[in-house]
C-alpha cells in the first residue's frame, strides 16, 4: 500500500494517462475495480456528490453483473469536490469521444470506457498501472492494493471503522479491520527488512 506522499506523487506523473480517472476513482473512493469499471453514468449524482454501486463488469471485462460482490457491496459512495470537478471534465472527454465515433460508439452508458464506448479490459488496467508505478518511483502494488491504500489512509485520518467498511462494501467491520491491519503488519515487516 502507499503513503498519502506516494499517492500524490503517483496521481501527479500518471495525469497524462487514459487511466488516471480509473486509478483515482479508486484512491479517492475504494470502490472495486469491476464495480468502477461496470459503473454507469446514470448511477453517477455530480450535483448531490455521491455514487451508487448497482452493477459490475466481470473479471473478463465482458459482462456486466447486475448486484454486487455482497448485498453490503450495493451503496452510495461520497464523492469530494475535487473529484466531482475532475469527473465533469472526464464526462465531456467521453461525449467527445461519443460524437467522433458516431454510429460505431457502441453506448454503454459507461463512466470509463474506451473510445469506442466498449468496457476497459481490467489487463489493460493492471498493465498500465505498472508502467505509471515505474515513471512515478513509487512502491509497486497491485490494482487492488489502491483500495486497500484508501481504507489505510482513511484509518490514518481518524475516520472510524464502520464508515470505512461502509464506503468499502465490506459486509462487516472485522473484514476491513483484518484487511488493513495485515497490510500494515506487512508494511511494517518490510521496513524492518529493510533497515537490517
Amino acid at each position: 500500500m502507499w503513503n498519502e506522499h506516494e499517492v500524490q506523487l503517483f496521481l501527479k506523473a500518471s495525469q497524462d494517462s487514459r487511466y488516471s480517472i480509473v486509478i483515482h476513482m479508486v484512491l479517492v473512493t475504494g470502490m472495486r475495480q469491476g464495480e468502477l469499471l461496470g459503473l454507469p453514468w446514470k448511477d453517477v449524482d455530480l450535483e448531490k456528490g455521491h455514487l451508487t454501486i448497482s452493477q459490475t463488469l466481470s473479471h473478463d471485462g465482458k459482462t456486466f453483473l447486475l448486484g454486487g460482490k455482497t448485498k453490503s457491496s450495493l451503496r452510495k459512495v461520497l464523492l469530494p469536490a475535487s473529484t466531482i470537478a475532475m469527473l465533469k471534465k472526464h464526462r465531456a472527454v467521453v461525449l467527445k469521444e461519443k460524437l467522433s465515433q458516431g454510429e460505431e460508439y457502441q453506448d454503454n452508458d459507461l463512466l470509463m470506457c474506451m473510445p469506442s464506448g466498449i468496457p476497459i479490459n481490467p489487463a489493460n488496467i493492471r498493465r498500465s498501472l505498472n508502467v505509471l508505478i515505474k515513471k512515478a518511483a513509487v512502491s509497486k502494488i497491485r490494482f487492488y492494493d489502491l483500495r486497500h491504500t484508501h481504507a489505510t489512509l482513511l484509518l490514518a485520518k481518524g475516520v472510524n471503522v464502520k464508515v470505512i467498511s461502509e464506503r468499502l462494501g465490506h459486509s462487516n467491520i472485522k473484514i476491513t479491520l483484518d484487511t488493513i491491519l495485515t497490510h500494515m503488519y506487512c508494511q511494517r515487516c518490510q521496513k524492518m527488512r529493510l533497515t537490517k
